[in-house]
């Protein structure tokens, strides 16, 4: 192993958390450059086994490190610590695939505005994390480049769409990771490889240059090793932006603040639709039993109700493929990205370009988004969901005005075996049923590590949050963070 200034480890180094690696760098314990190199070998080591990477930008990252190292401004909690950008953020001068075909060669001219933000900060780029193609799926499986896999058994998936992010964070492969969550796409890895997950409220965080999925859903937001590391991510990335007239002017809080060790005078409600059938018994006995250690921490524990929650999946995924229909329109082989070889009339230039860009996965989303769009189909289909999504929103609000957060669990069970779901498709879409409702509300959301499978697999708790109350979210779930384990613990690989 080899040894650095200050005699501290590789190992030691990519175990850190963000705050910790930042007193390391502020005190001189270890360069950037010892950080980053400690990182990219670990990327050269496992990579191949857990396939969490489509790029590696080594050079990119190294050339940052030194240039950080040398100015030895560590002032930004950010500077100088190597991260990731699941591969639908843009980057300037680095490729960015949305892990499809059809943009397996694309390089942006520009940066989207989360990567500015963060480069800013100090921050390192090490490269771009695999995700499920355009972030359509919930195991990584739809990926052009094939499916990442979960550290804590390679046999598994991590989740999806950010499963690269998730996989990359709790193999220490980066010390965080941005990823993007449309219907649970943040929070469902999470939970299933064990790390912090934070869905942020709608137009928290500029999604400007940032590859749509659904654009009315869409979030940004940090994968990271503890809650801590959530808060200081989303302090460098929150707030409004001219590039963005979604993101409202509202202001952001010193979200280490509301970073406390106890629950006192906290309301937590427990929606009872989110305990029922389809949920594994194991993963609500982890739930409660963490319920318990949040009573103790001196929590009010209340019941609440949210009936429209059956009715999530069916609503979500109207609205979003239809959004992701119009969306990936812009893919027509002429602009940008594949070009079919073998056409000769421009109809042929669409049709082909886009059956040989696009995977399975995206086709079936264009094919349904456009059905429910198209002249005859809109009001039974398209409408209807529009309507239920502003009662959902409505019943969220009404169980905010009884409690601070929401706590349920974020998967209905640990990872499943790569390959198990891949030919049935609502099978796949079911994992995403306790996630999707948070983003038909627009609502903040955010999974922690709260126990394993008795085949050792994790389980994630999912604490919810009213629109722009992500402070509610550090609080809950800091306080729970140190009052267990469950971070501490790392896959054996």
């Amino acid at each position: 192993m080899s040894h650095v200034k200050g005699h501290m480890s590789n190992v030691i180094m990519i175990d850190l958390s963000i705050s910790q690696a930042h007193e390391g760098l502020k005190n001189k314990k270890f360069s950037s450059v010892d950080l980053t190199q400690a990182y990219l070998d670990r990327i050269k080591e496992l990579d191949s086994k857990l396939n969490t990477y489509v790029t590696v930008t080594g050079d990119f990252a190294l050339e940052k490190a030194k240039k950080i190292d040398e100015a030895g401004d560590f002032s930004s909690p950010l500077a100088g610590i190597p991260m990731s950008l699941k591969d639908v953020v843009c980057t300037a001068g680095i490729k960015t695939t949305a892990s499809s075909k059809i943009l397996e060669n694309f390089v942006p001219p520009y940066n989207a505005h989360v990567a500015d933000r963060l480069f800013d900060a100090g921050a390192v780029l090490l490269g771009k994390a695999n995700t499920d193609e355009f972030t359509h799926g919930s195991s990584t499986e739809t990926s052009y480049f094939g499916t990442s896999k979960n550290p804590w058994n390679t046999d598994c998936v991590p989740g999806g769409s950010s499963g690269g992010s998730a996989s990359q964070v709790a193999a220490d492969l980066a010390t965080y990771s941005i990823g993007t969550d449309t219907g649970g796409s943040i929070r469902q890895p999470a939970s299933l490889c064990s790390c912090v997950g934070l869905k942020v409220t709608y137009g928290r965080v500029p999604r400007h240059g940032v590859m749509p999925y659904a654009s009315s859903f869409d979030t940004i937001g940090p994968l990271t090793k503890t809650v801590e590391d959530a808060a200081l991510v989303l302090q460098a990335i929150a707030g409004r932006s001219e590039k963005d007239a979604t993101t409202p002017n509202v202001p952001v809080p010193n979200y280490s603040d509301s970073l406390k060790t106890d629950l006192k005078g906290v309301k937590i409600g427990i929606p009872k639709e989110y305990f029922q059938e389809g949920v594994e018994e194991e993963t609500i006995k982890v739930i409660n039993d963490g319920i318990e250690v949040m009573k103790k921490l001196g929590a009010e524990v209340i019941d609440v109700s949210l009936p429209l929650t059956k009715y999530s999946i069916p609503t979500y995924y109207l609205l979003a493929k239809s959004e992701a229909s119009t969306n990936l329109a812009r893919y027509d082989g002429i602009k940008y990205g594949h070009t079919t070889d073998s056409a000769k009339k421009l109809t042929e230039i669409y049709m082909k370009s886009r059956s040989e860009g696009f995977g399975d996965e995206v086709k079936r989303a264009i094919m349904i988004g456009t059905y429910a769009l198209s002249a005859g189909y809109y009001d039974a289909f398209y409408l209807k969901a529009a309507k239920v999504r502003a009662l959902m929103k409505k019943e969220f609000e009404e169980a905010f005005a009884k409690c601070d957060v929401l706590v349920t669990p974020t998967s209905p069970f640990p990872a499943f075996k790569i390959g198990e779901k891949a030919d049935d498709p609502l099978a796949m879409y079911m994992a995403d049923i306790l996630t999707t409702a948070v983003n038909l509300a627009g609502i903040c959301a955010m999974s922690i590590p709260a126990g394993f499978s008795s085949g050792g697999l994790p389980i994630g708790m999912q604490i919810m949050a009213n629109q722009y109350k992500e402070e509610n979210l550090f609080h809950a779930g800091h306080a729970f963070e140190q009052a267990t384990e469950w971070r501490i613990k790392k896959p054996n690989l």
